[in-house]
């Protein structure tokens, strides 16, 4: 029997607009969309890039689950609002004489949190992992650039999800400088993660360091240090910078409105 016309389009309409709510809500809403990585071993680093790049090593991961998107200002501001803690500030005038690009700084709900320290990511995680259980955390780097290739899905691409950055990533060529973006309007990877290449620089838990040349087990990097990791570039950088390689450390108090996270989760911590 032929559904009457008025009823077929209402279904139809409905129909259309349940995958975008139901992605909007990843977005938004806590805790952040998580996306499964099996665990594996994996060559990290690249014998072509630069220094701090290389040497090329082993390393083995266990299994973990990694944020879909980059924290989402939605995601951040709950967390401020419910620990009494000050939402990031806005661009001062100076800011915009150094970056006469930008346009007016916007604090959207579904663009990545950016403007916030090592401290201010790791205070989340926290807060996640008391409001919701388990164990959230930032990802060691190697969980990072594990993610970013890919997993065990991996097909070696240069930037995540493709050799083409202007498939995966918003850097200075694709933004014009102009500003950071919606999370998660882009290709995603191998592993469906979005945005692992631009947008904004994420930070990870490791301090910055030098590479072992030995194969290594679930590592955390050096035990010390006075930087920490960042992973990914920006709006604001170079192509170079969006590499799945790529690796920058600064000191972790810095930030500026280029420098957000995603979370990792390990569902087996007690």
């Amino acid at each position: 029997m032929r559904l009457p016309t008025f009823i077929g389009k209402k279904l139809l309409i409905t129909f259309l607009f349940l995958p975008v709510v139901s992605t909007i809500s990843a977005q938004i809403a806590n805790p952040p969309a998580m996306i499964e990585v099996k665990g594996g071993t994996f060559k990290m680093g690249n014998k072509d890039g630069y220094e701090d790049e290389q040497p090329v090593h082993n390393v083995t991961l266990s299994d973990y689950s990694i944020g879909k998107y980059e924290v989402t200002v939605a995601q951040y501001k709950q967390f401020c609002n419910e620990t009494n803690r000050r939402m990031p500030t806005d661009p001062p005038a100076a800011w915009y004489e150094e970056h006469d690009k930008a346009v007016k700084w916007q604090w959207n709900d579904n663009h990545p949190i950016v403007n916030v320290t090592y401290f201010d990511a790791i205070a989340y995680c926290d807060w996640l992992s008391q409001k919701y259980g388990g164990k959230y955390s930032l990802p060691t780097e190697a969980q990072w650039e594990y993610a970013a290739k890919g997993g065990k899905n991996s097909k070696n691409y240069v930037y995540a999800g493709s050799d083409d950055i202007d498939e995966v990533a918003w850097y200075d060529e694709t933004t014009g400088e102009k500003g950071i973006h919606p999370v998660g309007k882009l290709k995603p990877n191998e592993l469906g993660i979005y945005d692992m290449s631009g947008n904004a620089w994420e930070w990870c838990l490791d301090y910055y360091g030098k590479y072992t040349s030995s194969s290594v087990k679930d590592p955390v990097g050096p035990t010390k240090g006075t930087y920490r990791v960042i992973r990914g570039g920006s709006w604001y950088y170079v192509e170079d910078m969006a590499k799945v390689t790529s690796r920058d450390g600064p000191q972790p108090r810095f930030t500026n409105y280029n420098y957000g996270f995603r979370v990792v989760k390990v569902n087996d911590v007690k």
